[in-house]
């Protein structure tokens, strides 16, 4: 399989730069530029592509330290990845996009062709609705140069919309108020009014269409997404939930450890709204190749994604793929053996409450836990990289920086912290 669009070495092309800011690629303003991205048509401007093939995604599960590579490449050079939604393809949702969302007045020209066929796919795709992650995993890819040891540097250089509509979802009783079984009054109020059919443990039964999902259709108009009729505008800003590199290895391609849901220490869905264009996230490397895989695109998000979902929708994204090695500073000590992530603002520290994502059952979902890793991770580096006496590090963090919820609904809950680069900046 061809790791180039045309099946010969790209040219050369002229990328953001390193750290660059959201006026590269999809611009100060991102939205929906006109074209449906349907796969291979378009801009594409990466040394290679990676399209959303059948063959090449996983659909609730992601790729083991074991798995086939859709792709490979050379550190250093870039790759644009077409993104599918979950949104539309579920089976709460009749798994059907052409009739979903034509019932939203969308018209097939403007429902994507890989999101048409990973649906139809039931062969490959036989899903348990209970049990499966929803989200469509692109990948993996080969970076050649990687190694055990290693962190993988990817910096988000495009993140464009597909198309120009996304969906907010609350399903299966989960969210910041779960459900009756979890919940206090005012959870049992909220859901009962808003998911009528989720059962008392937080989870119906039966056909997945009648478990009470409330899909909030979202257009895109004007670089915003529109809700209520047009009485609520917001901003989008586009990034992939899922960014990962492979960390389990599995009994199978099922296997509960490699569920897509909970993220890891292998990054995977780490839901960091930050993670848009202009930022650098760093992954630890556990296998050869690294296997990086992209999924979870989303369009706008809130820090907690409170209902279960961001506004999702398809993104086609271009990355630069660098293989950092140890003692040579390219990447943050911490990310020798945890996530972590920077912008051109800020560095990030991340915690995570189970990142050993050890599966089956319920898992911690203790924010407490995140929090303490995320300064923990915080103090490591202001120490370790930035040369501050641990001591007056913790009390800066408690003075100038800023901890907030990534997301309370992945079972593997999030914080992550920003510490403000100008603070250290005396050149």
């Amino acid at each position: 399989m061809s790791s180039s669009r045309d099946g010969a070495r790209s040219p050369a092309i002229t990328t953001c730069p390193p750290r660059s800011t959201a006026s590269c690629g999809t611009g100060g303003r991102p939205g929906f530029r006109g074209t449906v991205l349907q796969p291979g048509r378009g801009p594409i401007p990466g040394d290679h592509y990676l399209p959303s093939e059948v063959d090449r995604v996983l659909w609730g599960y992601v790729p083991s330290v074991d798995a086939e590579p859709a792709l490979r490449m050379r550190s250093g050079r870039t790759v644009t990845i077409d993104a599918v939604s979950h949104e539309g393809i579920l089976e709460d949702q009749g798994r059907d996009p052409v009739e979903f969302f034509a019932g939203q007045g969308v018209p097939r020209s403007r429902v994507l062709d890989d999101a048409v066929e990973i649906a139809r796919d039931y062969d490959r795709t036989e899903r348990d609705f209970d049990r499966d992650g929803p989200h469509v995993v692109t990948g993996p890819v080969f970076v050649e140069e990687a190694r055990p040891g290693d962190v993988l540097k990817i910096e988000t250089l495009r993140a464009d919309l597909r198309v120009p509509y996304g969906v907010v979802s609350s399903r299966h009783g989960k969210g910041a108020l779960p459900g009756p079984a979890r919940g206090g009054p005012v959870a049992d109020l909220l859901v009962e009014d808003i998911l009528p059919a989720v059962g008392t443990d937080g989870r119906a039964t039966g056909n997945p269409e009648e478990y009470g999902n409330v899909s909030t259709f979202t257009p895109v108009e004007h670089g915003q997404g529109v809700m209520a009729g047009g009485a609520v505008r917001f901003p989008l800003r586009p990034f992939m939930g899922m960014m990962g590199v492979a960390h389990q290895r599995g009994a199978g391609p099922t296997d509960d450890l490699l569920n897509s849901i909970p993220p890891t220490l292998g990054g995977g869905n780490i839901d960091i709204r930050h993670l848009g264009v202009g930022s650098t996230f760093y992954l630890p490397v556990q296998t050869d190749g690294a296997l990086f895989y992209v999924g979870d695109p989303h369009m706008a998000m809130g820090d907690g994604e409170v209902a279960l979902t961001a506004m999702e929708g398809s993104l086609r994204g271009t990355f630069r793929l660098t293989v950092c090695r140890a003692g040579e500073g390219d990447a943050p000590s911490v990310a020798h053996h945890y996530p972590f992530a920077e912008t051109a603002e800020h560095w990030i520290p991340i915690g995570l409450s189970d990142p050993d994502g050890a599966g089956g059952g319920e898992q911690n979902s203790d924010l407490d836990v995140a929090m303490r890793r995320a300064v923990l991770n915080a103090l490591d580096f202001l120490e370790q990289d930035r040369g501050m006496e641990r001591a007056v590090a913790y009390a800066y963090l408690s003075a100038a920086a800023d901890f907030a919820i990534s997301q309370v609904v992945d079972r593997t809950v999030g914080v992550h912290g920003l510490i403000r680069k100008a603070d250290f900046d005396r050149s």
